[in-house]
């Protein structure tokens, strides 16, 4: 299983179509019910996504570190990619934190949205940054006037 996101460089169906030329379109009740979680969450509702529905073993050893960290990180608060790679061990890891995160297989069920800049600027999504402000929005984040992150609300 692997989440796709629409984005500004098409649907999430376009980019089925373009990754998995030769995929069919189906369906079984285990992926409605996770559908139906994720489109519930979208739409506002609290919802938290086990780590059993997410197949991590094709992502790097490293990669599964920043993702289980970040699918730490509770609704109405935010760490930024220097915390989260102090946080594994790695005081320089900033960039290689963003790098993992921006590879996240499964947006939403691990909610990578949650990871800002230090500077509490948004970073990247692979939504846009216009649907990570609103993801962020949804669960009760501020912004500025210039657009960064207002909270003091920290995780790791």
């Amino acid at each position: 299983m692997r989440v796709l996101l629409s984005n500004s460089g098409g649907s999430a169906e376009q980019l089925v179509k373009i990754s998995f030329p030769y995929s069919i379109s189906s369906s079984d009740a285990e992926l409605d019910v996770i559908a139906d979680r994720m489109l519930a969450f979208l739409m506002g509702d609290d919802i938290c996504f086990s780590l059993d529905i997410a197949c991590l073993n094709r992502c790097s050893l490293f990669q599964q570190q920043v993702l289980r960290a970040e699918h730490g990180i509770p609704r109405g608060q935010v760490s930024t990619y220097q915390r989260i790679a102090r946080y594994l061990g790695m005081d320089s890891g900033a960039r290689a934190v963003g790098t993992a995160l921006a590879n996240n297989p499964f947006p939403i069920i691990i909610p990578c949205h949650r990871a800002i800049r230090s500077d509490r600027t948004l970073g990247g999504y692979q939504g846009g940054l216009e649907m990570k402000r609103a993801l962020l929005e949804m669960e009760g984040i501020g912004f500025n006037d210039n657009g960064s992150v207002a909270t003091e609300n920290f995780f790791y």
